[in-house]
């Protein structure tokens, strides 16, 4: 019986967790470092064990590592090296959903050396991303054709019945990652000219696009584009654009948030214990008594400002309450957040992942190709998210300790032998993708 060892119980977990505890040649233990969640996650199960652990105590993991054959860390992802060391010092298969660092890359030769399998970017974005992708490009090849231009854009939103807040968003994962992500550069490859994007711009070069049966989305551009040319063969591509989904206004707000310096991590004495709208004011070097709204609309000027004016006082920061627990304006921010756009009982989210493929085909005719998953979440169960990136993480996980994925190295799902049974168990879970084919020229 392989021994499969979790390290963290959070928001996404569930899903796998029980995904992998129902498999009866496994025996799964979560770790994490309240023991009252990893024994709410095994509760039930007969192969599942609770394990306590703090992750800072380099002793501790090292020890609990060592017991298992394939380690899969839930963990923020600023724990993952010291944990891929510990896999590689005592030859331990490692698995993440996270995306593949440099640091984490650079393990590559000796994570092959030692055979093993450092799997990653083994959930939704990234994961099922680049699992359905490959299939189209792969399909493509043999027929003999070319991509010209890909465009992939995902996002996770709440479904258009629980829409119903001014932010168009709820949060299903920690809210402190979407709002650090709002000040990532992007780079990407349009019609044969690279573009590139300063994190400050990030919200000014947005589109909208429609998404066939639920309307109209903002799509901004995804960290960095280019390396996927490479990762995915796209060697005829003129376009290769990654992008996120969010509903209408949220790149103006978080445009905003950002030129008024709200996006920010640095310490400040000024945050705890006061006032929204008196570290508003502070923050716009002004006096709590003036005109704030207008201060801002004098400092930031975008169409639709009244708009987004609207949202931040929805939010309540020109309000009189007192902010507690934040040390810096990003925490008071990502706690607010937190705090107003909550999923209540029986809310649901959806998870809408879409790839847009212009190809010539062999005859040199053009097709359009989409392939689009929109998932939703359980009426008081799992939700979207939580399903779309851990049930991925388990069923190749189920592979690797079932013999199936001889691969070795650091690597993401981006080969057959691994994208082809996880895309046709995800069909069975009732995730899958719709593919259209259109010629266009």
């Amino acid at each position: 019986m392989k021994k499969i060892l979790v390290l963290g119980a959070g928001l996404v977990s569930r899903p796998g967790v029980h995904y992998l505890l129902q498999q009866k040649e496994l025996e799964v233990t979560v770790a994490s470092r309240t023991l009252s969640k990893a024994e709410e996650l095994v509760k039930g199960f007969p192969h599942g064990k609770a394990r306590q652990i703090n992750v800072e105590n380099s002793e501790a993991l090292t020890e609990l590592i060592k017991e298992f054959d394939i380690v899969i860390s839930l963990l923020p992802w600023i724990h993952h090296l010291k944990v891929a060391e510990f896999c590689l010092e005592h030859g331990k298969h490692m698995v993440t959903t996270s995306y593949v660092s440099q640091p984490m890359n650079e393990l590559d030769e000796k994570v092959k050396a030692k055979g093993l399998l450092f799997l990653n970017e083994i959930g939704v974005d990234p994961g099922i991303d680049h699992m359905s992708a490959m299939k189209i490009i792969d399909e493509l090849e043999l027929e003999g054709g070319k991509v010209l231009h890909f465009y992939s854009y995902c996002g996770g939103l709440p479904a258009p019945q629980h829409n119903d807040n001014p932010f168009g968003y709820k949060f299903s994962w920690s809210p402190r990652g979407v709002v650090l992500a709002s000040r990532n550069p992007a780079r990407y490859l349009e019609n044969g000219k690279v573009i590139e994007i300063e994190g400050k711009d990030l919200f000014r070069n947005y589109l909208v696009e429609e998404v066939e049966g639920l309307g109209q989305f903002e799509v901004y551009p995804n960290r960095d584009s280019l390396p996927y040319k490479d990762l995915y063969g796209l060697k005829n591509a003129l376009t290769v654009k990654r992008g996120t989904y969010r509903n209408l206004g949220w790149c103006d707000t978080f445009y905003v948030l950002n030129q008024l310096g709200f996006i920010d991590e640095t310490p400040v004495d000024f945050v705890e214990g006061n006032s929204y709208k008196n570290i508003t004011a502070k923050v716009l070097n002004s006096n709590p008594d003036a005109d704030l709204k207008s201060i801002i609309m004098d400092k930031v000027k975008i169409d639709k400002i009244d708009q987004v004016i609207f949202r931040l006082e929805w939010l309540g920061l020109f309000s009189d309450e007192v902010v507690r627990n934040a040390n810096n304006l990003l925490d008071m921010l990502s706690n607010r957040l937190q705090e107003k756009l909550v999923y209540k009982p029986g809310e649901i989210d959806m998870i809408i992942l879409k790839h847009t493929f212009i190809v010539e085909n062999k005859d040199n005719s053009i097709d359009r190709i989409t392939s689009t998953l929109i998932d939703f979440g359980i009426p008081n169960g799992d939700t979207s998210m939580a399903r779309t990136v851990s049930l991925p993480m388990a069923i190749a996980v189920k592979m690797m300790a079932n013999g199936k994925i001889k691969d070795t190295g650091v690597k993401i799902p981006n080969v057959k032998n691994i994208y082809q049974p996880i895309m046709i168990e995800l069909e069975n879970l009732g995730i899958r993708m719709t593919e259209k084919r259109e010629r266009i020229n």
